[in-house]
């Protein structure tokens, strides 16, 4: 089974629509897939309403889990708390938020805004996240991304390793932005082994926890 909590459509950088996203995820054998367009202030709501109408179809007539979310992006830290509840509130099952990347220029305190937030469900593409920040997201029980995605991956054996250490929840999303991104269910692996994860923990990575967050989804 293939779980995927973070991809984008043409509603933001990525290149499909959304329902067609969505019927790509199902032919290639995903369970549960989240549709998290990149938000900010003025257009969440907008991509919300857009987002929850075409996952609402695609769970009408596939057997497939769509679910509507955002991914918080390049706001102030300051303004993460604020911006999430807004997104939940709109109908955002998943709540995402771009983290410290390596390569982009994202405030310094994004990481921590978002762990300290209980709307916020995953923080991604961390970077060189911190031992303090690790255990305040597994105290929370916030979802640490594990980034398939070029560039934001750079960072992902440091990811792995203190997230590991504090028993953070690790998750690998694809962070998808064009039909070539979907994993595989050895390509998932590869990811995950080429970032140190001991290959014990695979299973819980891509099982146990993307059906934990996935319930979790579902109360919301």
């Amino acid at each position: 089974m293939l779980y995927d909590f973070h991809t984008h459509s043409f509603l933001s950088d990525g290149v499909l629509s959304p329902i067609e996203l969505i019927r790509r995820a199902h032919v290639a054998g995903y369970t549960a897939f989240a549709i998290t367009d990149h938000a900010g202030p003025g257009n969440l709501d907008y991509i919300l309403d857009q987002l929850r109408r075409e996952c609402d179809l695609a769970n009408t007539h596939w057997p497939i889990v769509a679910l509507p979310g955002v991914e918080i992006t390049h706001v102030p830290a300051a303004a993460v708390a604020a911006l999430a509840r807004r997104a939940r509130t709109a109908g955002a099952a998943v709540v995402i938020v771009h983290g410290e990347t390596v390569v982009e220029p994202v405030e310094p305190g994004t990481n921590r805004a978002a762990i300290n937030c209980d709307d916020v469900d995953v923080l991604a593409h961390p970077g060189l996240l911190a031992p303090e920040d690790a255990a305040r997201a597994a105290a929370r029980g916030c979802f640490v991304e594990v980034s398939a995605r070029k560039g934001h991956g750079f960072a992902n054996g440091h990811v792995v390793r203190t997230a590991l250490a504090a028993g953070a929840l690790l998750l690998l999303n694809s962070d998808g932005h064009t039909p070539d991104d979907l994993l595989s269910e050895r390509f998932a692996r590869t990811v995950l082994l080429g970032a140190a994860l001991p290959e014990s923990e695979l299973k819980t990575v891509l099982q146990v926890h993307p059906r934990a967050l996935l319930a979790r989804c579902q109360q919301k």
